[in-house]
């Protein structure tokens, strides 16, 4: 196994170093492959994410496949601008000279995929990789098989093979893979194996991109215009993939007085969206594996958490589904309030004043994403000074990420490194800092032997003297020869 996980890095670096995908037209020609990947193959790539998440074909369609391709469309229409060394000014102390500074790809890199949205999780990072004129290898998640399958099968026919291969598998491949010398890893995933992969990385000092989560909290204010609110705060927790989603929110925080009032709407939302027996619900994806389910279930079965539930909490096995669940002041110490939920489950916190808020937040990791609902200007001023999130969004749920003039990517506890858009392009990019000069120019000050007269003139020449800078350039002091 590790014998050919050597063997493809081999390849790459040899596809590599040959310069084959440095070319524009190379880059190009690969984006131009996946639009049209995406175009020819629709369907099955809509039917593999049903198959491993019985996901809805229109989430599938807004959430991964439509977003996939307005990527590759993005990076397509920029790749020319983004690949231009960009001029930047010369210093008074090497003039006369000109400085730029050059995108250059970083190499051979490895991208290992999540199994939550296995479609774009894989493909939006490999955009960025080969618009950046990088060769790539694509682990993604085994735990979403049938898309798995088919990246590996779909791939080799509309992308360069000698350059762009999937590497398919579950620990002993990835395993494999991390043994080897990259040029930098982008990861999508859990802490856990995030911190797997770094110690890796770090054996050949790789850098990395790690794409985590965390607990995404929710505030929302006793001003709001709450039927909106409801509405998209319960499409961006149950409409995204059932809540498996790494900026899905994890928890809500509202006034004591405000909340049932909340609950209420939530409740009314949830029905005209699911039906009353949403176990049945076309529209809502099931638990990925019996793993997860049986994790989720543990965390609403603690006791003290089982009797806060006020909405839901129905669950069946055979099918993998969990209903969408509320829970009321659940305790800060029991699980579901410690750990990422990462399902259907949606614990609302209770504070006297919406200002606490952000204490209650802060003293959590830094997550991935955090939300406010409010009208108040000033408190969303606050909001975004003094909470650190990987993003933020005001007034709405998860469309933040749609922006592809917006870094996306986490801190702290939930990662580190950002990429789409543009930003898809400098994560695998080295910005390389190049200064041309000629024979020109020449100042005598700067060589020994040095003397009085000498430092004189440096220090005007450091300190942007102009007068200095002529006397430099006039060969001030006199050389004796």
């Amino acid at each position: 196994m590790a014998g050919m996980a050597e063997e493809t890095v081999r390849e790459l670096r040899a596809s590599f170093a040959a310069g084959r995908t440095r070319p524009a037209e190379w880059r190009a020609a690969q984006l131009k492959g996946l639009i049209r990947m995406i175009d020819e193959k629709e369907a099955e790539i809509s039917a593999a994410l049903h198959e491993d998440l019985a996901k809805p074909h229109m989430e599938s369609f807004l959430h991964e496949i439509s977003l996939t391709k307005s990527s590759c469309k993005f990076a397509l229409k920029g790749l020319k601008n983004w690949m231009k060394p960009e001029k930047v000014p010369a210093a008074i102390t090497t003039f006369p000279s000109s400085a730029q500074i050059v995108p250059e790809p970083l190499g051979v890199v490895l991208i290992i995929s999540a199994w939550n949205y296995p479609f774009i999780l894989s493909i939006d990072p490999v955009i960025g990789a080969i618009a950046a004129g990088n060769a790539v290898v694509l682990k993604p998640s085994e735990i979403a098989p049938a898309t798995s399958s088919l990246l590996a099968k779909l791939l080799p026919e509309y992308v360069d093979n000698s350059c762009i291969k999937v590497v398919e598998g579950s620990v002993p491949e990835t395993t494999a893979l991390l043994e080897q010398r990259w040029d930098k890893i982008f990861y999508t995933g859990n802490g856990t194996v995030g911190r797997i992969v770094m110690a890796a990385a770090a054996k050949h000092l790789t850098p990395v991109a790690l794409e985590l989560g965390g607990k995404s909290p929710v505030i929302v204010d006793s001003n709001v215009d709450l039927h909106v609110a409801a509405k998209r705060i319960v499409v961006g927790k149950w409409g995204c993939n059932n809540g498996q989603a790494c900026i899905a929110p994890d928890y809500i925080i509202t006034t004591k007085s405000f909340a049932p009032e909340l609950v209420a709407s939530f409740k009314r939302v949830l029905e005209r969206f699911y039906g009353e027996d949403p176990l049945q619900s076309a529209d809502l994806s099931r638990i990925v594996n019996s793993k997860q389910f049986k994790r989720l279930t543990n965390l609403i079965e603690e006791k003290r958490v089982a009797d806060k539930i006020v909405y839901g909490g129905k669950a069946d096995e055979k099918q993998l589904k969990i209903s969408p669940t509320l829970l009321l002041d659940v305790p800060e110490d029991s699980e579901i309030m410690t750990g990422e939920i990462f399902g259907p489950l949606l614990p609302i916190v209770t504070v006297e004043k919406i200002e606490e808020s952000f204490d209650l937040i802060n003293a959590k990791p830094k997550p991935l994403a955090a939300y406010l609902f409010t009208k108040n200007r000033k408190l969303q001023e606050e909001f975004v000074a003094s909470v650190p999130a990987g993003g933020m969004l005001v007034n709405d749920i998860a469309l933040h990420l749609t922006n592809p003039y917006m870094p996306f990517g986490g801190v702290g506890d939930s990662g580190m490194g950002c990429y789409h858009g543009k930003f898809g392009f400098d994560c695998f990019s080295h910005k390389k800092g190049v200064l041309i000069r000629g024979f020109g120019g020449e100042a005598n000050a700067r060589y020994p032997p040095y003397t009085t007269e000498k430092q004189k003139i440096l220090r005007g020449l450091i300190n942007g003297s102009f007068i200095a800078l002529i006397l430099a350039l006039l060969g001030f002091p006199r050389e004796k020869r």
